[in-house]
C-alpha cells in the first residue's frame, strides 16, 4: 500500500532528534510489512472516525489514516503532543 505524508508530518519529522528519525525508519518498514506488528502497538484513536496511532518508542508516536489504497501519515512527535494534535 502507498504511504503519503502530510506537509505537517514532514515538518514534524524534521524537528525530531536524529536517533528518533532512525527509529522511525525502522518502524515504518515494519508498518509497511505488517501494520499490526506488535512493536508498533497500533490502536484506533478515540473520538476520531479514521485516525490511528502507532508507537516509535515509549515517548514518540505517529498518527495516520487508513484509506482504500494508501495510508496518510498525519503527525509525528512526542506522545502527548501527537495525541492532542492528531
Amino acid at each position: 500500500m502507498k504511504i503519503i505524508r502530510t506537509d505537517v508530518f514532514k515538518e514534524d519529522y524534521q524537528k525530531l532528534p536524529k536517533a528518533t528519525q532512525e527509529k522511525f525508519t525502522n518502524k515504518i518498514n515494519l508498518f509497511i510489512d505488517n501494520i499490526y506488528h506488535p512493536s508498533l502497538r497500533v490502536k484506533k484513536m478515540k473520538g476520531h472516525k479514521n485516525r490511528w496511532e502507532a508507537s516509535i518508542d515509549m515517548f514518540y508516536r505517529f498518527t495516520f489514516e487508513i484509506h482504500s489504497d494508501y495510508y496518510l501519515l498525519r503527525r509525528i512527535g512526542p506522545h502527548d503532543f501527537v495525541l492532542k494534535n492528531p
